[in-house]
């Protein structure tokens, strides 16, 4: 067993001597060809980090791997096709685009089988190891390369994911949570459970006392959450000196759970002194915990509960439009802002050398903060709107300035007297008797000093005012409406993948799928482009004239080791005794 390495590869950039595709046809073998399956298996299946695996096998105790290329390159069609665990072992069995994307060629079960636990095993060491990174930034380096795709001008984007988890109100988080823990406690430490009241356990554990926190009437839910929090209460303190407690995940999360939803208050008729109340709705966090099956899973108050996805893609403006590929993807739970995202991703395009030279947002990516550092640390011009602000008051955009950022002349056409810059910025002052008399005074973002109306305003409000009036011009209008492509993106997204719907739970999870699927749609859109300018015959007709030239090698060889019945004849010369043999 010394001598046979248990990790299996095939080297998928060595030709076959015969075409094992051959039965096919021509013309499906062009369908193929032309199609995802041909890219994936002439550029990106050869190139997979299947080294990043060998520190989970050992050189020659056990027993070998599947073909670890094959392994690998399942896990990302998984994703790409949004397949269930069943689904992907039936297509990579039966599916022969499958089979040709993954050049199996041989139809043994050694070869063309995969049982689910193996599938389990590489979706863990893909994603306890990050690979998905590697393989997303190899197949992107290899795409982009292939297609000669322009990485100048670039845009971004979110999208909201949820994961397989189901969304609970506030009673049923308290409920569920405390429920987990209960049931914990009961498996692994029963001593300590049977010392629980009763009442107590049968509340949570029992079916018939457990329903009844479904149909809490909306007047009574306060007085609920308040019985809620007294039971976390008891049970966070009863165990908090209990180290084998401690340590349990379900007692972490009923902690993080009164932490963030509970509050202590004074209690003169509580034995303690003390008692728990729930927080009021608005003093819940955002990075909560939304529920104990998911604890990484966030909320935001416009998207939900759940996590978001950070893409990044070029576009082209030319009218041979080239292929969009996903550059950069980023995963976290849905309470981060995305202005926080920009600077992260232009770090790490600068790192894979695909460092635009424009990058296309909305407005919530371009704060002045973003644009100003995306300039002077990468050479990155961000191109997004202004955040509207109050829009009840003038801005400085409305106001006339000079080149050096002074005011001229106010919305109404009145010059003021000074204008005066200081470290902390500018202060214009206005005549009183003119800002009292103007119409639109309660517009006016001025205010009453001693010797007049005083306009103050900084650097950054002179930056965001000049961006403002450059968003009314042609120039950015025609810039800025590229943006909207990747909406279309967004979409595309989830239709070929179902991002928005993931089947798994937990940061971990997640990450892996989005990565996954992002590689899968650069697939499938590099396929379109990639199919119109490859001449799909051209593998067949190498391995022809490798054959002509094989058979023309064998001839000459065969004739040299065995004569023809033509040479016997001519250069056979008989002994005497053989021709009087055969003259009797």
């Amino acid at each position: 067993m010394r001598d046979k390495t248990m990790f299996h590869v095939k080297n998928h950039k060595q030709l076959n001597i015969l075409d094992p595709w051959a039965h096919l046809g021509p013309k499906r073998r062009t369908l193929l060809d032309n199609s995802w399956a041909g890219l994936f298996q002439q550029h990106i299946l050869p190139e997979l980090p299947v080294e990043s695996l060998r520190h989970h096998y050992h050189d020659y105790n056990g027993r070998p791997t599947k073909e670890l290329y094959a392994m690998m390159g399942v896990m990302l069609l998984q994703q790409m096709h949004d397949c269930t665990d069943q689904e992907a072992v039936e297509q990579f069995c039966f599916n022969i685009q499958w089979h040709y994307a993954l050049n199996i060629t041989s139809c043994s079960d050694a070869a063309a089988y995969i049982s689910h636990k193996t599938l389990w095993t590489m979706r863990d060491h893909l994603a306890t190891d990050a690979s998905y990174a590697e393989i997303f930034d190899t197949s992107l380096g290899i795409l982009a390369k292939l297609l000669k795709a322009d990485m100048s001008k670039q845009r971004m984007d979110s999208v909201h994911v949820k994961s397989n988890m189901r969304n609970l109100g506030r009673i049923g988080l308290f409920t569920k949570t405390i429920k987990k823990f209960l049931v914990n406690l009961k498996r692994h430490h029963r001593e300590h459970f049977d010392q629980l009241d009763k009442e107590l356990t049968q509340r949570y554990l029992s079916k018939s006392q457990a329903s009844l926190f479904a149909m809490v009437k909306p007047t009574e839910s306060t007085r609920t959450l308040d019985q809620l929090a007294a039971d976390v209460l008891l049970l966070s303190e009863r165990f908090a000196t209990v180290d084998e407690v401690c340590t349990m995940q379900s007692f972490k999360l009923l902690s993080r759970l009164f932490a963030e939803q509970c509050v202590i208050e004074e209690d003169t008729s509580a034995d303690s002194g003390k008692k728990a109340v729930a927080r009021p709705n608005k003093e819940v966090p955002s990075d909560s915990l939304q529920n104990p099956s998911d604890p990484d899973a966030g909320y935001s108050s416009h998207k939900g509960q759940g996590y978001q996805v950070q893409l990044v893609e070029n576009y082209t403006t030319t009218d041979e439009r080239g292929p969009s590929l996903i550059t950069q993807v980023a995963v976290e739970s849905a309470d981060q802002h995305d202005a926080n995202a920009l600077l992260p991703a232009l770090t790490q395009l600068e790192q894979k050398a695909m460092l635009p030279q424009q990058m296309l947002a909305d407005s919530l990516y371009g704060s002045d903060s973003n644009c100003e550092t995306a300039l002077q640390e990468h050479q990155v011009a961000v191109i997004s709107p202004v955040m509207p602000g109050n829009q009840k008051k003038f801005n400085l955009a409305e106001f006339t300035l000079d080149d050096q950022g002074k005011v001229l002349n106010c919305p109404q056409g009145t010059a003021p007297d000074t204008v005066k810059k200081s470290k902390s910025g500018y202060s214009a002052l206005f005549p009183i008797a003119a800002c009292q008399d103007c119409p639109s005074f309660d517009q006016c973002p001025v205010s009453i000093g001693k010797k007049g109306c005083y306009y103050r305003y900084t650097d950054k409000d002179i930056r965001l005012a000049r961006r403002r009036q450059e968003e009314e011009s042609p120039e950015f209008r025609e810039k800025y409406r590229y943006r909207a492509g990747v909406e279309a993106t967004m979409s595309e997204f989830d239709r070929r993948t179902g991002v928005k719907h993931l089947r798994v739970r937990g940061m971990k999870a997640v990450r892996f799928a989005a990565f996954m699927k992002a590689i899968g749609l650069n697939i499938l859109r590099a396929s379109r482009h990639w199919g119109g300018k490859t001449s799909p015959l051209a593998p067949s007709c190498s391995l022809f004239f490798f054959h002509l030239a094989l058979r023309t090698h064998f001839k000459k060889l065969f004739r040299e080791w065995f004569p023809t019945k033509a040479d016997v004849s001519t250069n056979f010369q008989p002994t005497a005794s053989l021709r009087m043999d055969l003259a009797v």
